[in-house]
Order: C-alpha cells, then sequence, then structure tokens
C-alpha cells in the first residue's frame, strides 16, 4: 500500500518514525519528571507526536528543541484543561446534594467548556478580553470601550468577531 503513496508522504512518515523512535523515551521521560504522572506523561507524548504527524513538517534540523516546543502548547492547554476542570468541580461541591448533576451531565458539561475554552483561545487577546468583560463581566460595551481604550465601534467589530466564533462552534 505504501508503494502508491506519495513520495513526500513515505518521506514524512519515515521523518515521523525516526523521530518517535529516536525520541520518544527522552519525551516520555522529560514529561514524566515535569507532571509527575506517567499515564499523564504516556498520554501527551503521544498527543506530541500525533500534531507533529498531522502538521506534514517534513524537515527537522533540531528535533529535541522542537519536540520541547510542540509538547509544550499541548502542555499549557493540558494545564489549562485541567484547572477549568478543578473550577467546574470546586464550583459543584457547592451545590446541595439534590442539585449535583449527574455524572453523564457533568461529563457532557465538562466538554462543552473545554470546545468554549478552545474557542476563545482561538480568538485574537482583545476580542477574547472583550467578550469575557461583556459576557462573564457583565459589562456594557461603552464600559468595556473605557476600560480597553478603544472606540464603540471597535467593541462592537470585537464582539461580533467573538459571536461568530460561537456560532462556529454550534455548527
Amino acid at each position: 500500500m505504501s508503494d502508491t503513496l506519495p513520495a513526500t508522504h513515505n518521506n514524512h512518515l519515515r521523518a515521523i518514525e525516526a523521530l518517535y523512535s529516536g525520541h520518544h523515551g527522552w519525551l516520555y521521560a522529560t514529561l514524566r519528571k515535569k507532571l509527575g504522572n506517567a499515564m499523564d506523561a504516556a498520554d501527551l507524548a503521544q498527543d506530541t507526536f500525533t500534531r507533529i504527524l498531522a502538521s506534514r513538517v517534513a524537515v527537522i534540523e533540531q528535533p529535541r528543541a522542537y519536540l520541547s516546543c510542540v509538547a509544550k502548547g499541548i502542555l499549557v492547554n493540558w494545564y489549562q484543561r485541567k484547572a477549568l476542570e478543578r473550577a467546574y468541580l470546586d464550583a459543584l461541591a457547592l451545590l446541595p446534594a439534590p442539585e449535583v448533576p449527574s455524572p453523564e451531565l457533568r461529563f457532557m458539561v465538562l466538554e462543552t467548556l473545554h470546545e468554549i475554552d478552545a474557542m476563545l483561545d482561538s480568538l485574537p487577546p482583545l476580542v477574547k478580553r472583550t467578550f469575557l468583560l461583556s459576557q462573564i463581566g457583565g459589562l456594557k460595551y461603552e464600559d468595556i470601550a473605557k476600560q480597553l481604550g478603544v472606540s464603540l465601534i471597535t467593541v462592537k467589530r470585537y464582539m461580533k468577531q467573538a459571536f461568530v466564533q460561537c456560532l462556529m462552534l454550534v455548527e
């Protein structure tokens, strides 16, 4: 089957295989030391190589530096997910027992929170801040404009951009 694949695809796969066999152990050990957890380290190492495979990068001059950079981004996302989960679970702990959602509903809410968080992270920083000030902070557009030092029309444009991104999440 690999004979029918384009040569560039075969080269890419060979490069990833070499990268994996030559550096997986090092990356796993680095992540395990950082996290103190073998299972999470294995998952994040695998996610790192999966992302590199999907990126279709053909030549990597400094493999460990490149792996570190990709893994760091994945690790930051992982820490954000864990912080979001902790905040949600802490909020649930404050609820009276009859109001605590079922495990299935908690899972669905956490998945939705992760999707919203990823959507917000995809926004430019000022657009994200504008959206959060409006939706979480409850500020009016005029107040946001003053706080950010931008015009009212800019706040409206930022909000439109954020809402369009939200709508894309729903589709």
